[in-house]
């Protein structure tokens, strides 16, 4: 079936990631952050961005008050979040509903109680009361020229109990003017075939239009989401790299995928689901979480290659070892080189890294057992790409690429004797070397002894290689190889440098960390200023 997009009308890409998203622990984002995160939530075309509850807490309250002036939205519609009335109270009384119809956004969603223990023991009030919470509400807010969508809360949880009730409240809602009830799996707890049951029963028995809200703590929130798009649901909801409390809301990169790519329904603006990639990490800057490698469509891994039997498959067509074209969610291909690595792999990586070495078979034969007898030392080049180039223009060209000529280093770490509890030791690092024809002896402080030698090697040679003032350390990652060993233990470092623009990561082994760090930090500027196209 091939449903066309109507962003307003015959199905809704709902976006809650400023709202439920942001109750993930350790999300806690600024005003300006949510509003950046829902420039980049438009640009994936979604009709509507979910941004907080205005009123409830003063950060959404200006969040929606910036938003009028700031967001200039071109796909989606903004939408406000809030519970209706308080029991006993007048809608058009209730401050919180005054928020609401105040925030300036032309779309609000209701949470509800559809679940009658709730109702009874949370709200603490009567069945009847919480029916008339929920039409007063609606009819209020639809009276003031608001487009209303109901959020029926542990809908799931509250039909198994009182199924009679819990459709009450749907039919209620979509009465009084609600135009989508979303049904939510608010504890997660839901299978697939529970929810197609479900859904199809809502849709016969109380007549009005199905949304899909689902958490992830089975592992099936995007299983979920499909099964009630399968069973008629036309408006879903989730969070961007599924984000949400416990563990997470539906991620509706996911969704929307397969709901495009795996049976062909148009969801989004055409052609804006090969920015997903971009997105989603664009997303995760913001929030200051890093991106899950392995995250379906749009993880650096989503599309990696290690094992030389995938690499030869590959090398003869792509799609053998791929369920679709990455391109397609703005993603790429990876071949990683490793132990595991056949002639194959060197080929293929050394293709994308722009070397033809399809009419070199000794060099493929070098490479290929450089790669495995450093990896049995315990290098890793599946991660180290850019280490891996140098490596592999070494082999190619004869020669290692260099722009300047280690003498020497040293690094020193002292503390007083008498040094209160807490304060700092001191790091001091010395590096002489030649660079452009021209001795330097620099000595450079830090934080720690490879925070000095960084800042030693850098200041020697960014005199003669202004490029470096751009380059920075952005992480740092030890790993201890062989444990059993203790603190004799070899050690593997990997280094994350970035010039603004992109990044790349270098690895170094040594019997110490300092060692295995200056190997890193020497190859992480040198493939820098081979990036530069320096010399």
């Amino acid at each position: 079936m091939n449903q066309q997009l109507d962003l307003h009308g015959a199905f809704h890409v709902y976006d809650t990631t400023l709202r439920d998203g942001m109750q993930q622990e350790g999300l806690n984002p600024t005003v300006a952050d949510k509003l950046a995160i829902a420039r980049h939530l438009d640009g994936l075309g979604v009709g509507y961005i979910e941004g907080g509850w205005p009123g409830a807490n003063p950060k959404d309250t200006e969040f929606f008050r910036r938003a009028a002036t700031e967001l200039d939205l071109k796909h989606a519609r903004l939408a406000a979040f809030g519970a209706t009335r308080r029991a006993g109270v007048r809608a058009a009384d209730d401050p919180l509903v005054a928020a609401l119809r105040d925030s300036g956004a032309g779309v609000v969603t209701l949470v509800a109680k559809s679940h009658a223990g709730h109702v009874e023991k949370a709200l603490r009030t009567t069945l009847e009361e919480n029916l008339a919470m929920v039409r007063d509400t609606v009819s209020h807010l639809r009276a003031e020229g608001q487009q209303v969508f109901l959020d029926a809360e542990h809908f799931f949880d509250g039909y198994k109990l009182d199924r009679s009730y819990a459709l009450e409240v749907l039919r209620t809602a979509y009465d009084a003017g609600a135009e989508v009830i979303a049904l939510c799996d608010t504890n997660g707890g839901m299978l697939p075939g529970w929810v197609s049951d479900v859904v199809h029963d809502v849709l016969e028995t109380a007549q009005v239009r199905v949304g899909i809200h689902c958490h992830n703590d089975t592992g099936l929130a995007v299983a979920n989401t499909l099964a009630a798009v399968d069973a008629g649901a036309t408006h879903i909801q989730g969070c961007i790299n599924g984000y949400g409390e416990r563990t997470g809301n539906a991620d509706l990169v996911n969704v929307v995928a397969n709901l495009e790519l795996k049976l062909d329904r148009q969801v989004l603006p055409p052609g804006l689901l090969t920015e997903a990639t971009r997105i989603a990490h664009a997303v995760a800057e913001v929030t200051n979480v890093p991106p899950a490698a392995r995250q379906p469509y749009v993880g650096t891994s989503a599309f990696a290659h290690k094992a030389g039997l995938h690499a030869s498959a590959i090398k003869v067509d792509p799609d053998l070892y791929q369920h679709m074209d990455p391109a397609g969610v703005g993603n790429d291909m990876r071949l990683l080189v490793s132990e595991m690595a056949g002639r194959a792999s060197i080929e293929l990586k050394g293709k994308e890294l722009g070397f033809d070495l399809s009419g070199s078979p000794d060099v493929v034969n070098r490479v290929t057992a450089r790669v495995k007898e450093m990896e049995s030392r315990g290098y890793t080049f599946e991660a180290a790409d850019a280490s891996f180039e140098l490596l592999l223009i070494e082999e190619a060209e004869g020669h290692r690429p260099s722009y300047f000529e280690v003498e020497s280093w040293r690094v020193i770490t002292e503390t007083l004797t008498h040094a209160q509890p807490g304060e700092e030791a001191v790091s001091e690092a010395t590096v002489k070397l030649k660079a452009a024809d021209v001795r330097y002896v620099v000595t450079g402080e830090g934080n720690g002894p490879v925070n000095a030698l960084d800042q030693a090697l850098r200041s020697a040679i960014v005199q003669a290689f202004p490029e470096i003032a751009k380059f920075e350390l952005i992480d740092f990652k030890v790993r201890i190889l062989d444990q059993g060993h203790g603190t004799d233990a070899i050690t593997r470092v990997l280094i994350e440098t970035s010039d603004g623009e992109s990044s790349w990561v270098t690895v170094g082994v040594g019997a110490n960390m300092i060692e295995a760090s200056w190997e890193a930090l020497v190859d992480g500027l040198t493939y820098g200023l081979l990036r530069h196209h320096v010399g």
